[in-house]
């Protein structure tokens, strides 16, 4: 069901690549370590469920660049042992947004570790940046995320964390398992199709050392606003609107 699957295929290089219409993710890398994705193009609509740009897992140093994707789901997508992953040039939308999880469904995942993901412009998605995991779950971690340079358009929720993540509505009660830490939102300006730009929803004693830094987003007719649980993070410069007022 995936247009392309790579499995425990070290130091790959994949360029000039177009993947359309895919039935459910376009790409899947799982244990690719040090691998590189360049000038990739992914085309689908919308409305398309389940159709993933690129997900990412259990793996150890990768590369994306240059890479435009229009999708139904997520743009690119982090599942659990993902680690030391560069993000840099991606243009995505439409789509969810990148996303890192959902976390903490299944037991014994892998910590995810060092992602940096800059220079990109997010057009017309659900979501810009999140993290997300799910209430109750299994234990984890997440740590050393760093966002930087993000060109926001028209986008539902521009930076989001939500440990409290349940699509269907009918989830387990109870706070999350994973643990989020050294965490960074760097200059990120733009729009917001909503007026809670940026929202962090975290689990008691769950979220630490968060930093937001230089961000300017406005929303639709106006100022934006923030809102925050269980959470007080850095705040660095100008922030837009103002983090956990």
């Amino acid at each position: 069901m995936y247009n392309i699957r790579l499995t425990n295929c070290k130091n790959a290089v994949v360029k000039d690549l177009t993947s359309t219409n895919s039935k459910f993710f376009h790409m899947n890398i799982l244990g690719c370590d040090n691998s590189k994705l360049d000038h990739v193009t992914i085309n689908a609509p919308g409305t398309s469920l389940n159709t993933d740009g690129i997900h990412i897992g259990r793996l150890n140093g990768l590369n994306i660049t240059n890479t435009n994707i229009k999708t139904g789901d997520d743009c690119i997508s982090f599942g659990d042992g993902s680690k030391n992953v560069h993000i840099d040039t991606v243009t995505c939308g439409p789509g969810h947004g990148i996303s890192i999880g959902s976390l903490g469904r299944y037991p014994n995942e892998a910590p995810v570790q060092g992602i940096w993901i800059k220079n990109c412009t997010i057009t017309g998605t659900d979501n810009g940046l999140r993290i997300k995991s799910w209430p109750a779950g299994t234990p984890g971690s997440a740590t050393d995320m760093h966002f930087e340079d993000i060109i926001m358009q028209k986008v539902g929720t521009p930076i989001l964390v939500d440990q409290e993540y349940c699509p269907s509505g009918k989830c387990q009660k109870g706070p999350s398992k994973t643990k989020l830490s050294n965490v960074s939102f760097r200059r990120i300006k733009g729009s917001s199709t909503t007026k809670v730009a940026v929202k962090f929803v975290c689990s008691p004693g769950t979220c630490d050392t968060f930093e937001i830094a230089d961000i300017n987003l406005q929303g639709p007719g106006g100022p934006a606003t923030s809102e925050c649980k269980n959470i007080k993070p850095k705040v660095v410069g100008q922030v837009v609107p103002p983090a956990c007022p």
